[in-house]
């Protein structure tokens, strides 16, 4: 049955079905009952292109991000994109993700923009100051940023507590009598990794410790990188006897290179880890800083992100959920 049959047998207009079909405010309660019933009676089902051009959106929301190889390999990151999706698919909607290279990211941000392809954006790793955000809240395209950022315009975001999630981390490394504790962070530049330093810095020098220039590295997002910020630590006299690794992307590369010296981790060196690394990759029960239910997360952005389009203000769109610290066997007292 289409549209104008169903209609028909109601004798109502065509309009009116189509308004309560797609949730029309000026439709009555009775009415849309009426036209729900009877649609789902008659096994009507409507054509997503006719319905998409009738109330003026896509279906769609899309994510711009320069994905890398390890993005490919991080499980929270897929637990996000599964929330996302799994949300998306419960309201017949697509998640379209569109790799970009770092240099073309904001050119693409503006193709977006002129073509108006997607519904709304997810806006990822932001930045301190972050053009991306500035772009679109200027142009009125709906998006939800994952992670939050300096920029005074109201705005939607959803984030995790870096500072009280590395204050977890900082603390229970003081607790256990360490004193040289280093840390190896993401860029600088991204929002959640200068959360996360200024939170450690902050930690270090309220138990009364000096924060120790060597003892901090940063652009530091991958395994390799990881691995030769790690001997970098080992190098340092004296070394420290404790390290936090903010993000679980360098968490592995950070563990490798203390096996390949020698080190006894949890008995020489303690290390935390941002983020929960598989087992069979990190070869530990790794203490972490984790980030409770990703997929959970990536749900509550669609939710936001629709609520934008259904005509909630962005600024009352701001969540923000605590870390937690995960025990594991790699951390001890201080040799």
């Amino acid at each position: 049955m289409n549209l104008k049959n169903l209609a028909r047998t109601l004798g109502i207009s065509e309009t009116t079905v189509s308004r309560a079909l797609n949730g029309y405010p000026e439709v009555s309660e009775r009415t849309r009952q009426r036209v729900l019933e009877a649609a789902r009676a008659a096994g009507y089902r409507p054509n997503p292109m006719a319905r998409s051009l009738a109330v003026g959106r896509s279906n769609m929301v899309g994510m711009i991000s320069p994905l890398s190889a390890n993005d490919m390999f991080d499980p929270m990151f897929a637990d996000i994109i599964n929330g996302m999706s799994e949300a998306l698919e419960a309201r017949q909607m697509d998640l379209v993700i569109v790799p970009v290279s770092s240099a073309n990211e904001l050119r693409a941000y503006e193709h977006m923009l002129q073509g108006r392809r997607v519904d709304g954006l997810v806006v990822s790793r932001t930045r301190i100051h972050d053009e991306r955000i500035a772009l679109l809240a200027s142009h009125g395209l709906p998006f939800v940023a994952h992670g939050r950022t300096q920029l005074n315009a109201p705005h939607a975001w959803f984030d995790y507590d870096n500072e009280a999630g590395m204050r977890l981390a900082v603390e229970r490394l003081l607790s256990l009598g360490h004193q040289r504790i280093g840390l190896i962070s993401a860029d600088l530049d991204m929002n959640f990794a200068c959360q996360r330093h200024a939170s450690f810095v902050t930690a270090i020098q309220a138990a009364g410790l000096s924060v120790s220039p060597d003892y901090l590295i940063d652009k530091v997002l991958d395994r390799r990188a990881a691995y030769q910020a790690m001997k970098q630590l080992l190098d340092a006299s004296p070394r420290p006897t404790a390290v936090v690794v903010d993000n679980q992307m360098s968490g592995v590369g950070a563990v490798r290179a203390l096996l390949d010296s020698g080190i006894r981790i949890g008995k020489d060196i303690s290390l935390i880890v941002w983020g929960v690394m598989e087992d069979s990759l990190a070869g530990y029960n790794v203490t972490t800083v984790d980030q409770p239910h990703p997929d959970r997360a990536g749900a509550k952005m669609i939710e936001m992100l629709l609520s934008i389009l259904d005509g909630t203000p962005p600024q009352q769109l701001q969540e923000l959920w605590q870390p937690v610290l995960l025990a594991g066997e790699t951390v001890g007292p201080c040799p």
